[in-house]
């Protein structure tokens, strides 16, 4: 009888596991696919916007220190608005700490400057695929300033990039394409550095915080440098920041509310559901949309030949790999430390 009551238990409970595998787990992935459904969407949607901050350099007819001043400036009161109103943390108790991310904050201007000069020589498409580039540069950033090994792969990774920028190079028929190249290739470095020190400094302080601060400094830089070259002085037609008309002051708006601000709230609030790895290899489609923005509003297709295409793919592909690399290294890292403490107990 008890024989016979084990068995029928067994029989059931394999059923109950049957029934959880076969028809239950399906439900369970459609929902949390679901859930994570609209987080992906709304990504997607952030780096889509994103992938009009190049866009904007060539609608925006004022020049590029003009337009990256309206737009930290803008950033920053929006962004002290926002997290006043969600009360959010807005000082940095360590004066070192503070310190360090207000000189971030210069290199976010500098960037942001180069980025909008390659704009305004080149082609949005130039410069975007330029600034994927700062992968070549954080691999080798990394290990001096977080104080890591140098890894083989990352050198592959970064002779590939750099076989996607001879074939961009030979691709430039114009003074100002070879301008717009110089000026983007800087503009990846000074983004891996700010991105490289970020990446230090995050751990320490809120990721809001951070871009408050560096908001600030670089208002506080571009406002010193527009002082000292007279750019505050109103001399009409001379692309200078008081030459902007409506329209252009709508779009910087936008670039500073909606593009800045905005968006880094969400995507932090986004990478607490999705992950670092799934934010991080998403935005790495930011060139794709660009290119295709780009082609569709400006027709810079017609003004880049195939071998421009050649190194973009081969640039955006490596930067993918890179992603996709980081994340096996990680989840390899978690199983050795998972069974290094199973050991120890």
């Amino acid at each position: 009888m008890l024989y016979k009551y084990a068995r029928k238990r067994e029989k059931n409970k394999w059923f109950l596991k049957f029934l959880l595998c076969v028809v239950l787990q399906p439900v369970i992935i459609e929902i949390r696919m679901f859930t994570n459904l609209k987080y992906h969407s709304a990504l997607h949607v952030i780096i889509f916007i994103w992938g009009f901050t190049g866009i904007l350099g060539k609608w925006i007819k004022i020049d590029a220190i003009g337009i990256v001043w309206y737009r930290v400036v803008i950033a920053f009161v929006s962004l002290f608005i926002l997290m006043v109103l969600l009360k959010r943390k807005l000082i940095i108790p360590d004066k070192r700490i503070a310190l360090q991310t207000l000189g971030v904050g210069v290199l976010v201007a500098l960037h942001w400057l180069t980025f909008y000069i390659s704009i305004k020589e080149s082609t949005a498409s130039l410069a975007i695929v330029c600034l994927a580039t700062a992968t070549i540069h954080v691999s080798w950033l990394e290990p001096v300033v977080m104080k890591r090994k140098f890894r083989a792969i990352e050198l592959i990774l970064g002779i590939i990039i750099i076989t996607g920028i001879l074939l961009i190079t030979s691709d430039s028929n114009s003074k100002g394409q070879t301008i717009g190249i110089v000026y983007g290739l800087i503009s990846a470095l000074l983004a891996a550095l700010f991105s490289t020190f970020n990446g230090h400094l995050i751990g320490k302080t809120k990721a809001s915080t951070l871009t408050l601060y560096e908001m600030f400094s670089a208002s506080v830089l571009l406002t010193i440098c527009l002082l000292l070259s007279g750019g505050f002085t109103h001399l009409p037609n001379t692309g200078g920041i008081w030459d902007a008309d409506q329209m252009d002051l709508l779009w910087l708006l936008f670039l500073g509310v909606v593009c800045t601000s905005i968006a880094f709230l969400v995507t932090v609030e986004i990478t607490k559901y999705l992950g670092a790895f799934t934010v991080t290899l998403s935005i790495n489609m930011e060139p794709i949309y660009t290119l295709i923005i780009a082609a569709i509003s400006l027709n810079e297709n017609e003004k880049v030949g195939d071998y421009f295409y050649y190194g973009a793919a081969l640039i955006v592909g490596a930067v993918f790999l890179n992603g996709i690399y980081k994340y096996v290294l990680k989840e390899n890292e978690k199983r050795l430390s998972r069974k290094h403490n199973k050991e120890l107990v």
